[in-house]
């Protein structure tokens, strides 16, 4: 709060980029909503999606490692889709003409939520700052991993109640107080 009340506009921008960081990390065990446009120009509500397990997957075309995980995901959305595990993908794009490519070339069929000129508000609103970030919301609606992408298969089954649980990243993060 001191750095946000700050004159200095850089100061200001790192203070909005903690305070995304510190909701993203306060995630794990605690509901989270979401909602904005695709690219068919239709809302979206991740209200829709109640009592299903969602991947939020935020990427980018120009990301090298969104673009090599996408064949994987595919996969897992293909297998566990039937069952009830739906993805929606939050573009960091641009420009929609390389989005729209990628979508026809890997046969994505989930929905993206596209915002033009890639100042994504999600991007703020989490501090957004590494890609892919890929997060899983149970049928509750309750964030249980804010990094998914290894073992996503496993992950899903697991909050479907298919597979044997292991310990997992549940609880909400505490980030103690600074001393003084």
């Amino acid at each position: 709060p001191l750095l946000a009340k700050s004159e200095n506009p850089q100061i200001k921008e790192m203070a909005a980029s903690f305070a995304g960081t510190l909701r993203r990390l306060s995630l794990p065990g605690n509901p989270m909503q979401i909602s904005g446009t695709l690219l068919d120009g239709k809302p979206f509500d991740q209200a829709a999606l109640a009592g299903k397990v969602v991947l939020v997957d935020f990427w980018a075309t120009w990301c090298g490692p969104c673009v090599s995980e996408i064949p994987n995901v595919v996969a897992a959305y293909e297998r566990l889709h039937p069952k009830g595990f739906e993805i929606i993908g939050i573009s960091f794009d641009q420009e929609r003409v390389a989005l729209d490519a990628i979508v026809r070339q890997e046969a994505i069929t989930w929905p993206q939520s596209f915002e033009s000129g890639g100042d994504n508000h999600f991007g703020h609103q989490f501090g957004i700052d590494h890609f892919p970030s890929m997060w899983l919301v149970d049928q509750k609606g309750i964030v249980r991993y804010i990094s998914a992408g290894a073992d996503l298969k496993e992950k899903v089954l697991k909050l479907m109640g298919e597979a044997p649980t292991t310990p997992s990243q549940t609880g909400p993060v505490v980030i103690p107080a600074p001393p003084g």
